[in-house]
């Protein structure tokens, strides 16, 4: 994901900062962890089921 870019304000204008790369997945763990919270969303863990074996 070399393509996202990561930014902070200076002054009101937007400086880039470097890539989000570094940041990447603790960003995703913490929104994996919070999806109720920010989303309202619930996972279910599931096994899926051979039927023919």
């Amino acid at each position: 994901m070399n393509d996202i870019k990561l930014f902070r304000l200076d002054s009101g204008r937007a400086v880039e900062q470097g890539d989000a790369s570094d940041l990447e997945k603790p960003l995703q763990t913490l929104i994996e962890a919070n999806l109720d919270t920010l989303l309202g969303i619930h996972f279910l863990v599931s096994c899926p089921v051979n039927s023919w074996a």
